[in-house]
């Protein structure tokens, strides 16, 4: 019994007894042994269940007090790096096929939307990456909020 602690203890206890009473009482009292053993299973997993619930409840109300927010995954260098690896490995095979297909336009159109997804990766990768040119522009009147 190592590793138990009191509650294992008291179930194992009641099992043993609804094992007794079984032997005791017959057969016909089976199904009314079991339904109540069970009952006290489901108590148990009830109880431990509802302990969990309040235990993750309080956790994210503390959370919530203090403004934290969880570390995004996508901020690792590893993540921005393969990015730009993927990003450059496939602009060679669209670059053909965007030139094959519509020469000078084609190609254009394919570096225009390899830029366009990686500037938007970026973004959203860096939220405050282009802050300093929007604040420029707003500077100089050309970008209004």
């Amino acid at each position: 019994m190592t590793g138990m602690d009191a509650r294992d203890t008291e179930l194992e206890k009641e099992l043993n007894a609804t094992l007794q009473a079984r032997r005791e009482l017959g057969d016909e009292y089976e199904s009314a042994l079991v339904d109540s053993f069970m009952e006290k299973v489901d108590q148990r997993i009830d109880g431990a269940v509802e302990r969990r619930m309040r235990r993750q409840m309080a956790e994210q109300q503390m959370v919530a007090a203090r403004g934290s927010r969880s570390p995004r995954p996508t901020d690792s260098f590893g993540e921005r790096f393969g990015f730009a690896i993927v990003s450059l490995v496939l602009a060679i095979p669209l670059s053909g096929i965007g030139a094959g297909v519509a020469d000078l336009p084609g190609l254009l159109v394919t570096w225009v939307g390899i830029v366009g997804v990686n500037v938007v990766q970026a973004a959203r990768t860096n939220p405050g990456l282009f802050q300093g040119w929007r604040r420029k522009a707003k500077d100089e009147g050309r970008w209004e909020d």
